[in-house]
């Protein structure tokens, strides 16, 4: 920031998402569906202040989500697919934890002060978990399917998805390998969303299922790949040095390991801030949790046993985060 404008602008900029998030709250991409409403007959449909429900849809227009047609409005594309709940496309699940996690970054300078996340046992609940798996599903369809459309596990067999929630990358990865079976380890009530979205999908059939704690419980057989996305950043750098060694006696001799996250990439550590800003919510929600610059967890990995490591780059625009894939290779002897 080179000014006070400047600044000013920065810390403004919570205006924007506070009215998408209002409109989130008032169901209004449901309500409105496909029609084109006055602000009277839509302001009388959501019991809400005419002046209000004004000012609102101004700014959702002017954001792009809305359409204005003279003095009516009708929901644009996003509004009528992922954020209407009668769509098949909606994603629901996501979009309440944005909203759940307001009020938790409200209370961020006491996570600063204390080191400490706003629950310090956390949200344990099935339900809860449940429905954190299905948030993650809906964030992660289209980068599963860019990613596994560009990594090549033509001659994997085996494969096996760590801390996978919902599959969704497992899937994707079967979807594009059809000589390959896969295996989801995560939590009991992330296996049951996982089941579900496998369920009604030809490739689901070659996808099985284990609940367990990956630092204490068993982990079964052995891999050509072990796949750990956005795993990383919930734990420190000793606990994940001491899962790179753990995980290293299950992959196959040859085998590789394959982690995607949000990763710093220059050399002070700033970049990219997307990365930085996501260490904030590791702070709000996790005991230990953080991020990491590509080139100390490569140094994890060597120290771990693993060889070879290395980063692919996907098209840009593609996968998670900043579309860097970490790769290393366990050796033959």
């Amino acid at each position: 920031m080179r000014n006070f404008e400047e600044f000013r602008e920065i810390v403004y900029s919570f205006r924007l998402p506070r009215l998408i998030l209002s409109a989130l709250d008032f169901d209004l991409f449901t309500i409105m569906g496909s029609r084109t409403w006055s602000v009277k007959v839509l302001a009388k449909k959501l019991q809400v202040s005419e002046r209000g429900l004004d000012i609102l849809c101004r700014n959702l227009a002017g954001a792009g989500l809305l359409v204005k047609h003279g003095t009516r409005y009708q929901s644009g594309k996003l509004g009528q697919t992922l954020l209407n709940a009668q769509s098949p496309a909606y994603r629901g699940a996501y979009l309440d934890l944005m909203r759940q996690q307001w009020e938790d970054w409200a209370q961020l300078t006491r996570s600063i002060r204390t080191g400490k996340p706003v629950e310090e046992q956390g949200d344990e609940s099935p339900g809860y978990r449940q429905s954190f798996t299905w948030a993650m599903h809906h964030r992660s369809i289209e980068p599963a399917k860019q990613v596994a459309d560009q990594i090549n596990l033509k001659q994997v067999r085996t494969f096996l998805d760590l801390g996978g929630g919902p599959g969704t990358y497992a899937l994707a990865f079967l979807g594009k390998n059809p000589h390959m079976q896969a295996t989801i380890m995560d939590r009991p009530e992330a296996l049951t969303v996982a089941r579900a979205i496998a369920a009604p999908l030809k490739q689901g059939k070659r996808l099985s299922f284990h609940a367990g704690d990956f630092f204490s419980d068993a982990i079964p057989g052995k891999y050509d790949v072990i796949w750990l996305s956005n795993v990383l950043h919930i734990y420190s750098a000793k606990e994940n040095t001491k899962l790179f060694r753990r995980l290293r006696t299950h992959v196959n001799p040859g085998g590789q390991i394959l982690i995607q996250d949000t990763f710093l990439l220059d050399p002070e550590g700033l970049y990219p801030v997307e990365t930085n800003l996501f260490a904030g919510t590791m702070l709000l929600f996790t005991e230990t949790g953080n991020t990491y610059h590509l080139a100390e967890v490569k140094k994890w990995l060597v120290s771990s046993g693993f060889r070879r490591p290395t980063h692919i780059q996907l098209k840009k625009g593609t996968g998670d985060w900043e579309g860097v894939i970490l790769k290393a290779v366990k050796p033959l002897r």
